[in-house]
């Protein structure tokens, strides 16, 4: 069998995933294989994913941005969930996770592998709960047999809720929201009527030896998250951040990399305190966060509630950021939320690497300061985050081509524009004129810091199919 990433970085192998990282995060391909071989950052790519673009999260590099999508019970069917997954790719999505509850599963999952060239995750519980027809139901050889088919299926990682013990149950007594977490809600249901341990906690290891047969990256799940403010960094959360700890030894051991899901609910001034713990308990493993929304009262608005933690987060260390729609709290998701949900997270994502002062990462901004100076206004447009939303809400107002050339929008007019007049200024007077001087061809940022976002075929094709992938020679040990 082959090695995993894990394994092979240890031995001292930099592999063509590794290569095609180091190409895309502007790194040494020795660095990208020596914080694989630590643990300290995760290349989720499952030997069965053809169509993979690999990516790597860990907090030395560019933070990422996961995109949830799936169908429920009462809602969307396969044609939506691709579109969903189109929706994901192209507004920058740098992992796609499907929650999928509903029908045809197994269709809908190997269609996104098939056409998804960025990591697809899974949580395997969920599946187990509509095979066995209630949480209390399902059986640990089910759960094996539905990790195992996955992993054949190409899933690239799995969030498995393995951290929640019998033990840490009575702690969450006296929450104001109790158990929030999906998969920690089945888990605890099924401790409660069989009377035992967790099920995928006795069955972890066998769990592992899967993984490492097709190279899947376990994320380990924070079952008993905070599910608000009130909730936030109590004893049941924590006392399950520690068996995550262990758990991402034990994955470590058998050779499968590891990340750890994160809360939550956070108020701002406890996302640090968050952060620098799970490093801490977990020896450095990536840290994959949901939000944390820093405030309750706003639904409908909660992918700005959390985009202001996830930002917080990631400046502390946090590497991947899993985005939170308008519609968190309130339905499933459509196309449009996927859209307004991944421009929050990926502005986050981007704000704290510029903050974090990632190489290269502020050109982006500068580039499109000058050309907003300099009323290129088809070049804002390029470089937006949002092309398409930038080009429509200037055009609602001066819809023009010849307002392309105007020195001026609708919100100033002609006459107030203070950047036109600060243009004259220097040009009749002594102040110098301002140039631009970013290029960002040259820049060292990351892809995901530069223009465009997406860009991503959603064909079958590997784009490593165009990466330079002659024999590799092992690495020099550090």
């Amino acid at each position: 069998m082959p090695p995993t990433q894990l394994q092979a970085a240890r031995n001292g192998v930099v592999t063509e995933a590794m290569r095609r990282v180091a190409d895309r995060e502007n790194r040494d391909p020795a660095f990208v294989r020596e914080q694989v071989a630590e643990g300290q950052a995760v290349i989720p790519s499952n030997r069965n994913h053809d169509a993979l673009d690999p990516m790597i999260i860990g907090r030395e590099f560019a933070t990422k941005v996961n995109a949830n999508i799936g169908n429920s019970e009462t809602t969307s069917d396969r044609e939506t969930e691709l579109e969903k997954l189109h929706a994901a790719i192209h507004y920058g999505a740098d992992t796609v996770m499907d929650l999928g509850t509903g029908s045809a599963l197994d269709e809908i999952r190997e269609m996104h592998v098939e056409h998804s060239p960025v990591p697809i995750g899974t949580v395997p519980l969920y599946e187990a709960v509509t095979q066995a027809g209630s949480p209390d139901a399902i059986t640990k050889e089910l759960l094996l047999e539905i990790v195992e088919k996955q992993a054949e299926q190409g899933v690239d990682y799995m969030t498995i809720h393995a951290g929640i013990l019998a033990e840490h149950l009575p702690l969450t007594d006296g929450r104001k929201t109790g158990i929030v977490s999906r998969g920690g809600s089945i888990v605890a249901k099924w401790m409660e009527a069989n009377g035992e341990q967790n099920p995928l906690y006795q069955v972890f290891p066998e769990i592992c030896e899967i993984f490492a047969d097709h190279d899947v990256t376990v994320s380990l799940g924070d079952s008993l998250r905070p599910g608000c403010l009130a909730d936030a960094c109590d004893e049941a959360q924590y006392a399950e951040l520690d068996t995550l700890g262990e758990l991402t030894r034990v994955g470590w051991d058998h050779g499968v990399q590891v990340m750890v899901e994160g809360p939550g609910h956070v108020p701002m001034h406890k996302i640090a305190e968050n952060v620098e713990r799970q490093q801490e308990v977990c020896d450095g493993a990536p840290f994959y966060v949901l939000g944390p929304l820093v405030t309750d009262i706003a639904p409908g608005y909660d992918h700005i509630t959390s985009a202001i933690g996830a930002a917080m987060a990631a400046q502390a260390g946090a590497a991947m950021l899993c985005y939170v729609t308008p519609k968190e709290h309130l339905g499933l998701p459509e196309a449009e939320d996927v859209r307004d949900g991944l421009a929050a997270y990926r502005i986050a994502a981007h704000a704290a690497d510029v903050g974090t002062e990632r190489p290269g990462a502020r050109d982006w901004d500068d580039a499109l300061s000058e050309a907003r100076y300099a009323f290129d206004w088809r070049e804002q447009f390029r470089l937006a985050l949002d092309p398409d939303r930038a080009r429509s809400f200037h055009d609602q107002t001066l819809p023009g081509d010849n307002y392309k050339e105007a020195r001026f929008c609708s919100m100033c007019g002609a006459e107030f524009c203070s950047m036109r007049i600060d243009q004259d200024t220097r040009e009749e007077g002594e102040m110098d004129r301002l140039e631009p001087a970013t290029d960002l061809a040259e820049s060292p940022a990351a892809d995901v810091n530069l223009p465009p976002v997406g860009t991503h075929d959603s064909g079958v094709r590997s784009p490593l199919d165009d990466v330079d992938v002659s024999p590799v020679e092992p690495a020099e040990d550090d």
